[in-house]
């Protein structure tokens, strides 16, 4: 009866696709995760996931799919931080601030504006298990073509990412991979943002590549890590949320919270539990 019970969830299709996308939406934003930890362009990922709302209102209002309107949306958002950084004195981050926000703002002008029956909690916080098939095959798409990427350049990014005037001297040119990357930050975002929507797509983007930094000191190990955390976060959190009767993209950030966690205290090098340990032995002696 239990085991019943707990293979409940496999019963259903919509539940077998959900896993399966969540955790393919789960694998790219962990691979791109970690180019961004390392970069130290967290708030870049909170950036732009906020500021496609205005492209994704606009591109309904016109009839178009919303995926072209966030995409450029989000494209626009990093080009203009970097424009006012390089014509202002304020620093990278404060922009992104600025520059998010007020076009998180106006998304929101612009969507009480729209007579729709979309419903504002399915952006902001998706629709993982009433996902559409157009909208899935977008994924599957969005995701693909973003890990390809990653994968052809993956020397070129990862040398941009540790030295950009080495990356300069051996003839990469810089714009063009920081704005690749910007470019597929975009990407994964649109890719992620059916599934679990605008705010937690920060997430997704942020704790994987955190969890891995902590294990590994080995870029390689980092990734594959990343992937497996995220996987393993989203297939547990949409098949706990099944049992709750919990937002599913909620579930999904709140077992990736809880790993970082686990990880922040138990990892082998850098873990609270065993810094508290020596701590302890130093005591003593």
């Amino acid at each position: 009866m239990i085991v019943a019970r707990l293979l409940e969830p496999f019963q259903y299709g919509f539940m077998v696709e959900a896993m399966l996308i969540a955790a393919l939406i789960g694998a790219v934003c962990a691979v791109l995760s970690c180019y961004l930890v390392l970069k130290g362009w967290s708030l870049m990922g909170d950036a732009i996931s906020h500021a496609v709302l205005p492209g994704i209102v606009l591109a309904y209002m016109i009839g178009l799919p919303l995926a072209p309107g966030a995409f450029v949306a989000g494209l626009l958002c990093a080009g203009g931080t970097g424009w006012i950084k390089s014509h202002s004195r304020i620093k990278e981050d404060a922009v992104m601030g600025v520059v998010f926000t007020g076009l998180f703002a106006l998304g929101l002008v612009m969507f009480t504006k729209v007579e729709t029956d979309v419903h504002l909690n399915h952006v902001l916080f998706g629709s993982l298990l009433g996902i559409e098939r157009s909208d899935m095959i977008q994924a599957v798409i969005s995701a693909g073509v973003t890990l390809a990427i990653v994968v052809m350049k993956r020397k070129d990014l990862l040398l941009f990412l540790f030295d950009a005037n080495q990356a300069r001297a051996v003839g990469l040119n810089t714009t063009v991979l920081h704005y690749l990357l910007l470019g597929l930050l975009s990407a994964t975002i649109v890719a992620a943002l059916q599934a679990v929507g605008i705010i937690l797509t920060v997430a997704m983007l942020i704790t994987p590549g955190c969890i891995a930094y902590l294990l590994s000191d080995r870029f390689d190990r980092m990734l594959l890590i990343a992937v497996v955390a995220a996987t393993g976060s989203a297939v547990t959190g949409t098949y706990v949320s099944f049992f709750l009767n919990g937002a599913t993209g909620a579930c999904i950030v709140l077992v990736q919270a809880l790993v970082f966690v686990a990880a922040m205290v138990l990892a082998p090098k850098r873990g609270l539990w065993l810094r508290h340990g020596a701590w302890s032995s130093s005591v003593v002696e």
